[in-house]
C-alpha cells in the first residue's frame, strides 16, 4: 500500500508522551495525526473522517465516554471504529465502553505489539466493509451507481441545493422498445445495449458535478446541478442524439437504439422533497413516449424550452 492509500487513524489522548508512543507504533503502516482535548477530536474527527480512532478515557475537557457518546450521535462519524487505549482496567469502565459503542478496549501500559494487532484487526474489518458497500452501490451490469446510490446522491444534492438556492434538474431516461431488442435479439444482446447505452450518457456528462445512475431495467437516471432548464434540456438533447446504431458483434447488422428522456428543473425547497422531482420529471418521460418516443419533454415546456425543441 503506497502513502496515498494508507488507511488514517486519529489518536485523541490528552498524553503528549502517549501520543508519540502510539505514533512511533503506527506511522508505518498509517497516516497517523493526533489531538490533546475530547472536543478537538470530535472536530478533527469530522473534518477529516478518519478510518479508526484511538481513544483516551480520562481527559480534562471531556472524557472519551462522552467523546464517544458525541461521535455516535453524527451520522459522519458514527461508523467508525473506536478502540479505547485507557489505565482504566477495571471491568465496570470496558464494559461501559463496549457498551458506548467501542470497538475494542486496551489498557494501559500497552504492548506495541497488541496495539498493532487489535488496530490491524479492525482496520481490516473496516476495509471490507467499505468495500462491501462500495460494491453495494455500483450496477453489475453498467459499472456506473446503482439506485441505491442515486438515492443518496439525490438526497444529498437536494439538501444542498436547499441550502444555496440553486437549481437542480432531473434527467429521467429510457431505452425505448427494450422489450423488442430482448425479444428480437435475445437477452444477451439486450445486456450489451443496456451498457452501451450507459456508457454514451456518461461521457456525455461533462461537469464532475453531473452523476447518472442506473435506476432499474432500462431506465437511467442522471441529476445536474446549477443548470437552467434550457441547458439541461440541451444535455438531454446531446445524450439523445448520441446514441444510434449499435453494431452486433459478430454480424454486419446494425440495430438502431434509441432514448427518450423526461426532464424537469426547479428550485428545491423544504415542501417537496427529491422524490416529488423525479415524478415530475417521469411524467416529462411518459409524455415523451406518448408523443412517438426518440424525442426529450421537459415538464415545465416553457416558452425557452418550447423553442428549443422545436427546433426554432
Amino acid at each position: 500500500m503506497n502513502e496515498t492509500q494508507k488507511n488514517s487513524i486519529l489518536v485523541i489522548d490528552d498524553n503528549t508522551t502517549n501520543i508519540m508512543l502510539l505514533h512511533r507504533i503506527l506511522a508505518e503502516e498509517y497516516t497517523v495525526f493526533a489531538v490533546k482535548s475530547g472536543s478537538e477530536g470530535i472536530k478533527i474527527a469530522l473534518k477529516q473522517l478518519p478510518d479508526i480512532i484511538l481513544l483516551d478515557i480520562v481527559m480534562p475537557d471531556m472524557d472519551g465516554f462522552e467523546v464517544l457518546s458525541a461521535l455516535k450521535n453524527e451520522d459522519d462519524t458514527r461508523h467508525i471504529p473506536v478502540i479505547f487505549i485507557s489505565g482504566l482496567n477495571d471491568h465496570e469502565s470496558e464494559e461501559k465502553g463496549l457498551l458506548l459503542g467501542a470497538s475494542d478496549y486496551i489498557t494501559k501500559p500497552f504492548s506495541p505489539g497488541i496495539v498493532r494487532l487489535r488496530v490491524a484487526n479492525q482496520i481490516t474489518i473496516f476495509n471490507q466493509m467499505k468495500t462491501i458497500e462500495k460494491l453495494s452501490m455500483i450496477d453489475g451490469l453498467t459499472q456506473i451507481p446503482n439506485r441505491r446510490k442515486a438515492e443518496v446522491v439525490l438526497n444529498m444534492e437536494w439538501q444542498r441545493a436547499i441550502v444555496a438556492g440553486h437549481t437542480i434538474s432531473i434527467l429521467m431516461i429510457d431505452i425505448d422498445h427494450f422489450k423488442n431488442v430482448n425479444d428480437t435479439y435475445g437477452h444477451l444482446y439486450g445486456d450489451t445495449v443496456i451498457k452501451q447505452v450507459a456508457t454514451g450518457i456518461k461521457s456525455s456528462l461533462k461537469r464532475s458535478t453531473d452523476f447518472v445512475a442506473r435506476w432499474g431495467g432500462e431506465e437511467f437516471i442522471a441529476l445536474l446541478p446549477e443548470i437552467s432548464a434550457l441547458d439541461a434540456v440541451k444535455i438531454a438533447e446531446r445524450i439523445r442524439k448520441k446514441l444510434g446504431n449499435f453494431n452486433r458483434r459478430g454480424s454486419d447488422e446494425k440495430v438502431k437504439i434509441t432514448v427518450s428522456i423526461g426532464v424537469y428543473t426547479n428550485f428545491p425547497t423544504d415542501s417537496f422533497n427529491v422524490f416529488h422531482y423525479i415524478e415530475q420529471a417521469d411524467q416529462a418521460l411518459y409524455r415523451a413516449k406518448r408523443n412517438g418516443r426518440n424525442r426529450t419533454e421537459h415538464y415545465l415546456n416553457s416558452e425557452d424550452v418550447a423553442v428549443f425543441l422545436s427546433g426554432g
